[in-house]
């Protein structure tokens, strides 16, 4: 069936060859550790079998298995974002998802790209999502859209939930050891929206331009949520350490540098 789907996705979504690539690693991660989609699991078990299946991961980097695809820019991160989703919703029945944005703008971008009838919509082309489209959850509503989810019985609409969030707002709410907004009680939940997330059996990490934030205090937050896992997309799978030395990803499962995506023809 993940054969399947995954032709399916990468069909109705015209996806590009690195895109496609790197779906195609998300299906076999999972299906040679099926137990990503369960939260009772050994990660290191879990990290010793990816290992085996991608000789580029050395490591998860976080507390829960996480995985990099590093893809140049202009080929098209958050179309693959938008595949990733499809294919574990229609796959493996994941309804819940985080996405995590580096500043203001890119989180206005994702809003407007999962947003349905806009020029970019990332599900253009999934029948699934004509008839129940995602429902959008952000920062800005989720005191509002997000309490309506709690109760709703699967089969009706908006089955798949997706969360963006900008992490710099996160950041800039937690300094000096504050709780961010998200954690704090909300009456018609009877929790907090971030506890009520952290609860959610299917949650799934979304990671954009992970660079920028890797070791901030909203991504150590963020660890709380407990997702099945992290997916990371970045155009730069390094960070800055001491002295200016650069530190790459250990986690990276799919590299699609500058350099190849103008050798094939989609950047100039």
């Amino acid at each position: 069936m993940s054969a399947r789907v995954f032709n399916h996705v990468a069909g109705r979504l015209s996806l590009r060859p690195p895109q496609s690539d790197s779906l195609l690693k998300l299906m076999r991660a999972i299906e040679a550790a099926p137990e990503l989609l369960g939260q009772d699991r050994d990660n290191d078990a879990v990290l010793a079998t990816l290992k085996a299946e991608f000789p580029t991961l050395e490591d998860f980097e976080r507390d829960f298995p996480s995985l990099c695809f590093a893809l140049a820019t202009g080929v098209g991160k958050t179309r693959l974002m938008g595949a990733f989703v499809t294919y574990l919703h229609l796959a493996h029945g994941i309804n819940n998802f985080f996405v995590l944005a580096p500043n203001l703008t890119i989180y206005n971008k994702l809003i407007t790209d999962f947003t349905r009838n806009t020029p970019k919509y990332v599900f253009k082309g999934i029948a699934e999502f004509a008839t129940q489209t995602p429902l959008i959850i952000t920062g800005d509503n989720y005191d509002e859209s997000g309490a309506v989810v709690q109760d709703q019985p699967s089969g009706f609409a908006h089955d798949v939930r997706i969360n963006i969030f900008n992490i710099s707002k996160l950041n800039s709410e937690v300094r000096g050891g504050k709780e961010p907004r998200i954690k704090r009680m909300k009456e018609v939940l009877g929790t907090s929206y971030f506890n009520h997330l952290a609860n959610l059996p299917d949650l799934v990490l979304l990671m954009d331009e992970s660079h920028r934030y890797r070791a901030s205090a909203g991504v150590r937050a963020i660890n709380d949520l407990k997702p099945l896992f992290g997916l990371e997309v970045t155009a730069t799978p390094f960070v800055e350490g001491t002295g200016g030395k650069v530190v790459a990803f250990k986690n990276v499962v799919m590299d699609y540098p500058l350099a190849r995506a103008m050798e094939d023809g989609f950047v100039k």
